[in-house]
């Protein structure tokens, strides 16, 4: 066994001993789902930058900046980056003020049962997604630096994770998400110090750079090609459970608020080190064949042993940070939103353990498709842009006005998903998220007109 191996190993290993640590303190549903509501500021706002600066961020980022200049930045970090701080500034307080479990839970107290299950199967599959996404990432970062074969990476990415969040739940996520994000933060850092060195230095590196590849909206992108880049990641992002579960985990409104908004300033602040390596690539690794590869490649071939040792751990950590967030809010959603409805006076501890047994079977079908995947965008995408326009549609609706009820939400949803599956799979229209967001505001507001107006919250 190698030193990356037995690193590697040990510090899975402490992410699974933190979640033993923490099981101690988790007795209810709440414990489980929502860490108890005591997120402060600093832990609400590093779990947050965790939970989205994910390998899709290192990886795809840089690769996509690598091969289409700044422009291919536009999504990942701008738009995402922008996504949390809108829900930070407008959507995260009043989601706390409801005083719900889930997001779903808000579908059920504004709408109707109905609505609610419909809303936990149409959002639970983008975070499965989104978990499958990452752990495709782990495997290929993984499988880089170790030398071990794919499925080998995966499986050690799916077991350390799953056992971990199973145990510890949203507690034990964010303190392993404090840990990784100090990780994350040191080796990134370190591995831009050491590639803008080897250009001559951030002045002379920057200058180096083809103008063209400075271009962030190229003249050539149509607005409506602009508008679907930037809805996909910033609505998916508000409606995305794994955010949505670390507002819910604040101990106040004005927390969530202000833990959101900076958790989404760090997340772009650190991100720009991926894209500056992304735009710096050509001069360091001009012959790469896979330009996934392009951030691993560089730390290879420039990095010194023990600082390579670090970059690693930090990819590793912003994987791990993110499937575990990803599995938890949307087996907290299966568990707490389907399947204990069919059981209103189950106990804690039967609540707990459905919960957790929730996020093991999801745990396994994100592996099932990460070893299915071929390329980790694409996970990404479908994840940010499945079912989320009409989702999007009704928060907005329901959160700020009294307009609509049941119908209309059950039929922005319906409009919203099927107008974006049959544009993007079926007819391949230009902008199908455009459309499914056009759709389902539509349906929710001539449906609204036939149905009375809800009364105000609580």
């Amino acid at each position: 066994m190698n030193a990356t191996v037995a690193g590697i190993i040990g510090y899975v290993g402490l992410q699974i001993l933190i979640g033993a640590w923490v099981a101690r303190r988790v007795a209810t549903e709440t414990d489980y789902m929502l860490a108890g509501r005591s997120f402060g500021v600093g832990l609400a706002a590093v779990s947050i930058f965790a939970t989205w600066f994910g390998a899709e961020v290192v990886i795809g980022a840089a690769s996509r900046v690598y091969t289409q200049g700044l422009s291919g930045a536009q999504a990942e970090p701008f738009a995402y980056a922008l996504g949390i701080v809108v829900m930070g500034l407008f959507f995260a307080a009043r989601l706390w003020r409801r005083g719900i479990q889930t997001f779903a839970d808000f579908f059920r107290f504004r709408f109707s049962g109905r609505v609610e299950r419909l809303a936990a199967v149409l959002l639970i599959p983008g975070s499965v997604l989104w978990a499958a996404a990452q752990i495709r990432g782990f495997g290929q970062i993984v499988g880089s630096a170790a030398g071990i074969e794919l499925e080998t990476a995966l499986t050690l990415a799916v077991v350390a994770v799953v056992t971990y969040t199973v145990v510890g739940g949203l507690l034990a996520d964010a303190y392993n998400d404090a840990i990784q994000s100090t990780v994350i933060v040191a080796g990134l850092f370190g591995l831009c110090w050491v590639a803008v060195a080897e250009v001559g230095g951030i002045t002379a590196g920057l200058a180096k750079i083809e103008p063209s590849r400075w271009v962030l909206f190229p003249a050539d992108q149509s607005w409506l090609a602009l508008a679907e880049k930037w809805a996909i990641p910033i609505c998916g992002s508000v409606v995305a459970v794994e955010l949505i579960s670390r507002v819910l985990a604040c101990r106040s409104p004005e927390v969530a608020r202000t833990g959101a908004t900076i958790g989404g300033l760090c997340y772009l602040l650190i991100a720009l080190i991926p894209v500056t390596l992304g735009l710096i690539g050509p001069m360091l690794v001009p012959d790469i064949a896979n330009s996934e590869q392009i951030v691993p490649e560089i730390a290879q071939r420039h990095l010194p042993p023990i600082l390579y040792v670090l970059f690693v751990g930090a990819l590793i950590s912003a994987t791990l940070t993110t499937v575990d967030s990803a599995l938890l809010a949307a087996g907290s959603m299966l568990s707490h939103n389907l399947l204990l409805r069919m059981r209103p006076g189950a106990s804690e501890r039967t609540k707990v353990t459905v919960a957790r047994a929730s996020v093991a079977t999801l745990g396994v079908i994100a592996y099932l498709l990460a070893l299915r995947a071929t390329h980790i965008s694409d996970l990404v995408e479908l994840a940010s842009a499945f079912a989320s326009a009409g989702i999007f549609v009704t928060l907005v609706f329901g959160l700020f006005t009294r307009l609509g009820g049941e119908l209309s939400a059950l039929a922005a949803m319906a409009s919203g998903a099927s107008v974006w599956l049959v544009g993007e799979h079926v007819l391949g229209v230009d902008a199908p998220y455009v459309a499914g967001l056009a759709a389902a505001t539509i349906a929710y507001v001539v449906i609204a007109q036939f149905e009375p107006r809800s009364p105000a919250p609580a």
